[in-house]
């Protein structure tokens, strides 16, 4: 069940800036985060919390060459944050 959506935004490979979003996925195990750019797609593993299934997609973005790599929430369920939610900034491992 889709629990959250995240924007995610930064540098792509060839240097042009993407936004995209990331969506958060939860069941009993806990949360997964998937994310999909022009015909690549992530998925995060299973964790206890959403910052972590999201750190997991930036720093997977980031093995693959992402940039500048940064998320905030827009929609937990149906309601919308996005403009009152700050920017969380991933620098690589």
């Amino acid at each position: 069940m889709m629990f959250e959506v995240h924007q995610v935004e930064g540098v792509d490979p060839t240097g042009r800036m993407f936004s995209r979003d990331a969506k958060i996925d939860v069941d009993e195990n806990g949360y997964k985060g998937s994310f999909r750019y022009e015909g690549f797609s992530i998925e995060s593993s299973e964790y206890p919390t959403i910052d972590e299934a999201l750190s997991d997609l930036a720093a997977k973005l980031q093995k693959k060459k992402f940039l500048e790599v940064r998320s905030r929430l827009n929609f937990r369920e149906e309601r919308y944050y996005a403009e009152r939610e700050p920017w969380v900034y991933y620098t690589p491992a």
